[in-house]
């Protein structure tokens, strides 16, 4: 029996990928953001580069994935990851919410969950990098605390644009 479109939608539920939702990261961004900013195959390369890596060769206590479900299907992800060179510092990665899941609070849910995650293992801070044109991304890593430490346009994906730095200390005495 179909659900009608009006009907409400089922409790969002965060957990691990399943098998193939890998995939599902690096195919929805490459359609999502090709069809609602222009962007290139070369950011869909990029997404690909990052979540193999991260399936390669992640820890598990210290990295994560989640996927955002909303009436059975997957409709957003984040990543929480080690930065590289950066002691005790995690990178936020990879933040989506499809279409069909948007206005359900999921983009605060898995921000929120990066955040808490983060604490939870000792990371003194959390650092990402977005571009001027994802508002609504970044209007949830203000809420979040997040703060901008730096922007540089940039040529990619087949547009300009202006990339930038956030940082969030998670512990009393981190730097800003």
């Amino acid at each position: 029996m179909d659900t009608p479109k009006d009907a409400p939608a089922g409790p969002v539920r965060l957990r691990d990928p399943e098998p193939g939702e890998l995939g599902w990261i690096v195919q929805r961004h490459g359609a999502l953001y090709a069809a609602e900013y222009g962007w290139n195959a070369e950011f869909e390369g990029l997404v690909a580069r990052i979540v193999a890596d991260f399936a390669e060769d992640h820890d598990p206590y210290l990295e994560r994935v989640w996927i955002a479900e909303l009436d059975g299907r997957p409709v957003g992800s984040v990543m929480c990851v080690r930065e590289d060179g950066a002691p005790r510092t995690a990178r936020l990665r990879l933040l989506l919410v499809d279409p069909e899941g948007r206005g359900h609070g999921i983009g605060t849910l898995l921000v929120d969950a990066v955040v808490a995650f983060a604490r939870s293992v000792g990371y003194r801070e959390l650092v990402l990098w977005t571009n001027d044109v994802l508002t609504s991304a970044r209007s949830l890593y203000l809420r979040a605390g997040f703060t901008l430490v730096a922007e540089r346009p940039h040529r990619s994906y087949g547009v300009a644009l202006t990339g930038q730095d956030w940082r969030l200390p998670l512990q009393e005495h981190s730097p800003r």
